[in-house]
């Protein structure tokens, strides 16, 4: 046991804990003030829903004793047996304890990612009943295939030093088929009547927020080390260079594609950067970090604006920031990740390793379908039991009211 790794910890831990908040208030701020407080309590509830299902059996499921290579069993339900001795296949330094509370913050913001999606029109107890069932079946499964002991992607020998694949293709994906079977809001690229500007009412929230992401990400990304050490130090460094290359990248891209920098597109740029670096950062240095910046700011800004021509309704850009950034940092990690950096880790194909983008690959690939997939079921039934949107009456008015009985601003 090691107290400084201890104290390291649990401080990443609150630093991840502050992501959700944080989270709420750049979604937040981006909506119409009538869907404000609807759209940070579906981020908010998530620290209460989601940490006590992990406590009851979700940790057990993604972490515990291997099944079949697919899944935990139920040995730790109820936290049974994770007490303040480490549990080595995991953290040699720190209580599992710790490592259980750290993991349960990655739990419980990846379901809120997806909120974006569906953004200004979905049912409250809808939601939260898609939230719990997603978090079992889609989250829990792909956490223990990617991170826990035993399970098959892991064996392989896939590389995702934070959440990648399983936290940002995981919602990214499942956002995408939350927009197809919800479908757009009410006006949104002229579907139905009483169409209303589509436009961020607070950007100073949205700035806020995405400054509490970077902030909060580097126990995200740096806590991801386990330790207090060289590791983390790499992955913090490695975080902050490929945010800020791809804050300048969309900003750039944008400046040249519409004639003007936008506060938007630069908060924009700093969470498809921060999300493109996740898989990697623990695994790469500065400068492929800032190369892997670059790209992920260009290339989300392109599918931010591909989605007008799709024809899909992802309110607040997940598919196009977390879902692609994430699958260029989980391939990028397979060109760009060295041994030199984590020898933990494996060489990519710019290192003598070309099989390693191989796996990555395949990690990309089995997410993307199995979330999909799984998420388009779940919402099909619940739409057909209990329904997906409020009623066209209760969208005009605003979720604040129709779910909340309460407004953000006084009139």
């Amino acid at each position: 046991m090691n107290s400084g790794d201890t104290a390291f910890m649990l401080v990443s831990a609150a630093l991840v804990m502050l992501m959700t908040p944080g989270l709420a208030l750049f979604y937040g701020g981006m909506v119409r003030s009538k869907n404000i407080l609807g759209t940070i309590m579906q981020n908010f509830i998530m620290l209460g829903v989601i940490s006590v299902l992990w406590a009851f059996f979700s940790y057990s499921l993604a972490f515990g004793p291997d099944v079949g290579h697919i899944i935990g069993n139920l040995d730790w339900i109820g936290l049974r047996g994770v007490g303040f001795e480490p549990f080595k296949a995991y953290a040699e330094t720190i209580p599992h304890q710790t490592f259980m509370i750290y993991q349960a913050m990655f739990a419980v913001i990846t379901p809120a990612l997806i909120t974006g999606a569906w953004a200004e029109r979905l049912k409250f107890k809808t939601f939260l009943v898609f939230m719990i069932l997603w978090s079992i079946l889609v989250y829990d499964p792909v956490c223990h295939w990617v991170w826990g002991d035993g399970g098959w992607l892991k064996s392989l020998g896939a590389l995702d030093f934070a959440g990648g694949t399983v936290v940002h293709i995981n919602a990214g994906i499942a956002a995408l088929a939350a927009a197809l079977v919800i479908g757009p809001r009410k006006g949104y690229a002229g579907y139905g009547n009483g169409a209303e500007a589509f436009i961020p009412h607070n950007l100073p929230m949205t700035i806020l927020g995405a400054a509490l992401l970077w902030f909060g990400w580097f126990g995200f990304n740096a806590g991801s080390a386990l330790a207090a050490g060289a590791l983390a130090s790499s992955a913090f460094v490695a975080t902050h260079m490929a945010t800020a290359a791809a804050t300048l990248a969309w900003v750039g891209a944008e400046w040249i594609h519409r004639g003007k920098p936008t506060t938007l597109g630069a908060a924009s740029g700093a969470v498809a950067g921060l999300v493109a670096i996740t898989p990697a950062a623990g695994y790469v240095g500065p400068m492929s970090a800032i190369i892997i910046g670059l790209v992920a700011g260009v290339v989300c800004y392109m599918a931010v604006l591909a989605k007008v021509k799709l024809g899909y309704d992802d309110s607040l850009d997940v598919v196009g920031v977390h879902c692609v950034g994430g699958v260029i940092g989980a391939l990028l990690t397979g060109l760009f990740a060295c041994k030199l950096v984590n020898a933990a880790g494996g060489d990519g194909l710019f290192f003598g390793n070309p099989g390693q983008l191989g796996i990555q690959a395949l990690a990309v690939g089995v997410t993307l379908v199995y979330s999909f997939v799984v998420s388009f079921i779940l919402l099909k039934i619940l739409d057909a039991t209990m329904g997906l949107r409020v009623s066209p009456e209760e969208e005009v008015a605003g979720l604040d009211i129709s779910e909340h009985q309460e407004t953000g601003y006084s009139l």
